[in-house]
């Protein structure tokens, strides 16, 4: 598994990145999607809407189960990933990459120093 360590982690799992002072890219961790399995459909309907800090912004239905997303900052969403409406699998074959969920208008950008370090995530995993 791959964990890139310009990113900040969850404990539930999701990844976020800020691509500008408070523009960030949000999705789910190469562990969550290989212990989701195949995903199929990815429902995410929160454009818009500002969703707070450890709130569901959307949910992830893979062959066997349906997960809930959670938002590791409060932020608006600002879009979400078209492409995973024709093509879920992405999230599974490149989820720090074309498998991003939406972007966020970040609320407060310092709230990322909250979030776990690569190596933290990885203790938390086991890994």
């Amino acid at each position: 598994m791959t964990f890139p360590a310009d990113l900040k982690y969850t404990k539930d799992h999701e990844w976020i990145r800020l691509e500008s002072a408070d523009v960030a890219v949000v999705g789910i961790t190469d562990f969550a999607q290989k212990e989701l399995g195949d995903i199929v459909y990815v429902d995410i309907s929160t454009v818009g809407e500002t969703v707070a800090e450890g709130e569901v912004f959307g949910s992830v239905e893979a062959v066997k189960t349906v997960s809930d997303l959670f938002i590791p900052m409060t932020g608006e969403v600002l879009e979400v990933n078209d492409q995973l409406d024709a093509a879920p699998e992405l999230v599974n074959n490149d989820p720090y990459g074309n498998g991003w969920m939406v972007k966020i208008k970040v609320s407060n950008p310092e709230d990322i120093n909250k979030l776990l370090s690569v190596e933290a995530y990885q203790e938390l995993i086991g890994e």
